[in-house]
């Protein structure tokens, strides 16, 4: 099977459209769309559903795109390594938001600063979609919330952080939780930390900025819980009520993880980087 043709399937189901694969890829529509043909007349069933805003995969389209972006990242990475056998040419980095905001600077300085010649490149999500980007060969090397529990992971290194409950100055707060967007592991946690303490939630409100979650905090909306260096970060130590958590109850580590069959070239590197100085 022709390695180029998967590339193009590929680019077309991540972008969920034809049009926006080929822009992706720099190839005409046209040479996009006769090589997504030529590969459903390779394998003999149709790959895409057609519809008013673009494509979606059939459940055949489905299967052979997991295997199709293994293939795709498996030929790329040969290409590579023939280039330059023993350098890492290029590392994408995954990072949830709370870790970007505090550690993921500094990171990436260090880490051009040792190895001018690697080109970086960042990615950042929830806890949940950060895995399925290293689970699906969208980033080399990921920072996530909490130990991460698919077998297909490895954990290069933690970082240990203080976990808290965040409210108000204000003692009369409503047990309505304030939340980072879903998939987020400090509020998946938080939800269930209330109802093992059989505490009613009222309701949970998603926002798509961890300062306006702070702020929201700080009026009275709600609760929420972070790492306390976060608070720190973002200068609202002094205007919250703060409640450690012991790391019996709360253990949430930042875990830097990569798949165990995709480990990077510089991992002895990356498990003894040094962020604290």
């Amino acid at each position: 099977m022709d390695s180029n043709l998967l590339k193009v399937f590929v680019a077309v189901a991540q972008e969920k459209s034809v049009t926006l694969g080929a822009k992706k890829l720099g190839y005409a529509q046209s040479n996009v769309t006769s090589r997504i043909k030529q590969l459903e007349k390779n394998i003999g069933c149709t790959l895409f559903h057609r519809i008013p805003k673009g494509v979606v995969l059939t459940q055949e389209g489905e299967k052979l795109y997991t295997h199709a972006i293994e293939i795709v990242k498996k030929v790329e990475d040969a290409i590579l390594d023939m280039q330059d056998i023993k350098k890492q040419q290029k590392l994408i980095v995954g990072s949830t938001d709370c870790n970007a905001a505090v550690r993921i600077s500094s990171f990436l300085m260090k880490l051009h600063e040792d190895h001018p010649h690697i080109q970086l490149e960042l990615l950042t999500g929830t806890t949940r979609d950060v895995v399925d980007m290293v689970l699906n060969y969208k980033v080399d090397i990921a920072f996530v919330s909490g130990e991460p529990k698919s077998d297909e992971l490895m954990i290069l290194k933690k970082y240990e952080e203080e976990i808290a409950i965040l409210e108000p100055k204000d003692e009369n707060t409503p047990n309505v939780i304030l939340s980072f967007k879903e998939g987020c592991a400090y509020d998946e946690f938080l939800k269930n930390y209330y109802i093992e303490k059989g505490e009613h939630i009222e309701k949970s409100l998603t926002f798509g900025s961890l300062e306006t979650i702070l702020a929201c905090v700080k009026s009275g909306m709600g609760k929420t819980l972070l790492p306390t260096n976060l608070v720190e970060k973002l200068g609202f130590s002094d205007e919250l009520t703060i409640t450690n958590l012991d790391k019996n109850v709360a253990y949430i580590p930042t875990c830097l993880v990569c798949r165990k069959n995709y480990i990077p070239k510089i991992k002895e590197y990356l498990i003894n980087l040094d962020l604290t100085s």
